[in-house]
């Protein structure tokens, strides 16, 4: 499994734009072939701060969708929303407690 998340931030005047865009794809990538699992958090004390949290099966579907049209789409989109530059890390899970 390949953990994938990416921290971005947007103007506040922007941020209902944003979710609503992400109500309309989020299905769309959830249900991209390689996607797992997806997730979008909100910070509690910066509400211009969000983070997605997507599990993919490896790194070459997640490449799969980010070089697809899908992915041009909503990300060209976004970022016009942005108010800093977004930040991405691809991670390994090491420990899970249940």
């Amino acid at each position: 499994m390949f953990i994938r998340i990416v921290k971005m931030r947007f103007h506040e005047a922007t941020i209902a734009a944003f979710l609503s865009n992400f109500e309309e794809v989020k299905y769309h990538i959830r249900n991209f072939e390689g996607n797992l699992f997806l997730e979008l958090y909100q910070d509690k004390n910066d509400p211009c701060l969000f983070f997605t949290y997507s599990y993919w099966d490896n790194e070459a579907a997640l490449e799969k969708y980010r070089n697809s049209t899908l992915f041009n789409e909503v990300w060209s989109y976004s970022k016009t929303l942005f108010s800093d530059k977004p930040e991405a890390w691809s991670v390994e899970r090491l420990v899970t407690l249940d």
